[in-house]
């Protein structure tokens, strides 16, 4: 599925079972409590802390959450993520076409 497709996805799905888009503002409190979940099963599964009962270890599950709330964001305000993503893809190959290479904390083997 295309980042245009999922668009077009979650549009049909918001018209047909969530009656209209929750405001912006509700949305983009929304994606923030999804990525505040996706960093505590990543905190968990790769840092110190021990999962609690009952908790969601599943990233891809928490992964998804957040693209969805993304997705209602970039059709309410009219993003074309494909486009959004290929220029920003551009941008940052302009501008760290030999950063990274060149960066000795990267190469280096600490």
């Amino acid at each position: 599925m295309t980042l245009e497709e999922a668009q077009a996805t979650v549009d049909k799905w918001i018209k047909e079972y969530g009656v209209r888009y929750f405001s912006e503002l509700t949305n983009m409190a929304c994606l923030t409590e999804e990525v505040g979940e996706l960093a505590r099963v990543i905190s968990r599964k790769y840092g110190d802390q021990s999962f609690k009962a009952g908790e969601s270890q599943d990233p891809a599950d928490e992964m998804a959450d957040v693209l969805w709330v993304l997705l209602c964001l970039a059709n309410q305000t009219g993003v074309n993520l494909t486009e959004a993503f290929e220029r920003n893809m551009e941008k940052k190959t302009r501008r760290d076409a030999t950063r990274h290479k060149n960066n000795p904390k990267l190469t280096s083997n600490h």
